[in-house]
């Protein structure tokens, strides 16, 4: 099947309620629609996160789209991997990490548009489901310790197996939130993620205090751009760490774990180039006998349907993976229903990704951040 046009449409999606982590606070998703349309009219749907900005990345993403258009859906690799040779290496633009971002949604538009051309679920493109349905953990939202702590009484009585708190804001608040968390929730698995906000020293003090809470994963505690330091808390740690800011790429996935830096990789499509390089960085984890956790940030539910579809298919998966749809005022898929249910999802194998798009949540989302630029 020939591509034969790419669209590129920016969304803006307001949160139900601020996120807050220790990089600030968030209001909105801003995410951009990628759709590879076919010969046959058939449409491949993705998306790319847009850091730092959704109309900057909307255009470099329209510059990609002229490698694709007249070849076949079946080369899409070739051509991103022309695109980038020709985009970035050949200006010494050597960006994995951005063009990553960027590739992500070609890629899920891609295979999207493939599964439909040969009547496939995208998991059999990726080598064949390996489980039925894939386990999620439930993502604390909160303001104050008493939010927090509410919301998770709340996700135990909904049946949630793994709650998931955000740390790394002030030491006091992060004992108080997990304390109270902790008291909320009774013997049910906790996991921390601190988002690179502890030195090495900070974040062994941390540890030391937060133990007494029955800690089952602490994520990406240290600064990203110091893997050394990552592997120092990790060796010392009574607690496991995960790499996740660290590896948005397979060279820094092969580096956390072949220098033990790390106990998970935390890593999502959005990150590490698409669905397709997801399966190369769950099979060099699964080489060093890790697990890979799904790591969903800022994305819509067309990314948890992808990753839903890797999900099914890679073998070393860890049980409680992220999705962030569900912190979107609205949803921009009409269908399937993706909210987990007791910290499980199984969809159903549709040809492709098997979704589609509320139009009218998409065009909603359009104007809002058309009127953002104004």
């Amino acid at each position: 099947m020939l591509i034969t046009d790419i669209r590129v449409t920016p969304l803006a999606l307001p949160l139900k309620r601020p996120y807050v982590w220790s990089q600030g606070v968030e209001t909105r998703f801003h995410v951009n629609l990628v759709e590879l349309i076919g010969e046959d009219g058939a449409v491949g749907v993705g998306e790319t996160t847009t850091a730092p900005d959704a109309a900057a990345q909307a255009m470099v993403l329209r510059k990609l789209a002229r490698h694709f258009i007249g070849r076949t859906v079946f080369e899409t690799r070739q051509i991103m991997a022309e695109a980038y040779r020709a985009n970035f290496l050949a200006f010494g633009g050597n960006m994995p990490r951005y063009a990553n971002q960027l590739m992500s949604g070609f890629d899920m538009a891609a295979l999207d548009l493939q599964g439909q051309a040969t009547g496939r679920p995208v998991w059999d493109l990726l080598g064949g489901a390996v489980r039925a349905d894939v386990g999620y953990f439930h993502f604390l939202q909160g303001e104050t310790v008493e939010e927090l702590a509410a919301d998770a009484r709340a996700a135990v009585a909904a049946g949630h197996p793994v709650i998931y708190l955000k740390v790394g804001i002030e030491p006091e608040r992060d004992i108080a939130a997990a304390r109270a968390v902790r008291a909320a929730i009774g013997d049910t698995r906790l996991r921390l993620d601190a988002n690179e906000a502890w030195d090495p020293a900070l974040a062994l003090r941390m540890i030391t205090r937060l133990a007494e809470f029955d800690i089952e994963y602490i994520e990406q505690p240290t600064p990203s751009t110091a893997l050394e330091a990552l592997g120092q808390v990790a060796r010392q740690s009574p607690i496991a760490i995960g790499a996740d800011q660290s590896v948005f790429t397979l060279n820094e996935v092969y580096r956390a774990i072949s220098g033990g830096h790390a106990h998970m990789i935390a890593v999502g499509p959005r990150e590490i180039g698409g669905l397709r390089p997801m399966m190369q960085a769950a099979a060099i984890a699964e080489a060093a006998g890790l697990k890979i956790c799904i790591h969903s940030s800022m994305t819509t539910g067309i990314t948890t349907v992808a990753e839903h579809h890797v999900g099914r298919a890679i073998p070393n998966l860890d049980d409680g993976n992220q999705i962030m749809w569900q912190l979107l005022e609205d949803n921009v898929l009409e269908d399937p229903e993706v909210a987990p249910v007791k910290g499980q999802l199984a969809l159903e194998g549709k040809p492709g990704l098997g979704l589609s798009l509320d139009r009218d949540v998409v065009a909603r989302a359009h104007e809002r951040f058309e009127a953002s630029q104004a």
